[in-house]
């Protein structure tokens, strides 16, 4: 089935500009450098997964063409992990595992996410991060997942405003850092 979500003419090139986007918002060198955001494997995984929860958040709920969009930039997404936990040397037989750890990872932090953005409590939402993104040790008094947090707000209120039919022809906006 994954094959027949990049044949040409099917949409693969609005499915890999949408990807291509939130890989490099999650690559901005403040999430690290200012923000906390380790600077690992784990740490650039966690800021896709954010990313990608942002896009998803936005087509929740759509249309059958939203939700076949979703499915297939989820898929390139594990496509992409797939092809990178094999460049880091990961055994055939290891991916798998890693794979299926990976999307547990990416559920909770999406269920998580969207039940303290649905509620609108900031504190609910720092939360989340500092349980999911942060060490407690890297970010003692929270300040970290506080700009994370505020950051996250304002993603979700702009993807808001984003016509879905931009963002499934792949043209979505994320907010400069």
């Amino acid at each position: 089935m994954f094959q027949s979500l990049f044949r040409r003419g099917s949409g693969s090139d609005s499915v890999y500009a949408a990807y291509t986007a939130i890989v490099a918002q999650s690559r901005q060198p403040v999430f690290y450098a200012e923000w906390g955001v380790p600077d690992t494997v784990t740490g650039r995984f966690d800021m896709i997964s954010l990313h990608m929860a942002m896009l998803f958040r936005r087509l929740r709920g759509g249309s059958e063409q939203q939700r076949n969009f979703s499915q297939a930039v989820f898929d390139l997404f594990f496509k992409d992990m797939d092809r990178s936990l094999r460049e880091m040397g990961v055994t055939d037989m290891g991916v798998p595992k890693k794979i299926q750890k990976m999307g547990n990872i990416f559920f909770g932090l999406l269920a998580a996410l969207n039940e303290a953005l649905d509620a609108g409590e900031e504190a609910a939402l720092v939360d989340v991060l500092r349980r999911n993104i942060y060490d407690e040790d890297d970010d003692a008094d929270g300040q970290k997942a506080i700009l994370l947090a505020q950051y996250l707000a304002r993603q979700d209120q702009l993807l808001a405003q984003q016509d879905t039919k931009s963002i499934v022809a792949g043209t979505m906006q994320f907010e400069s850092v």
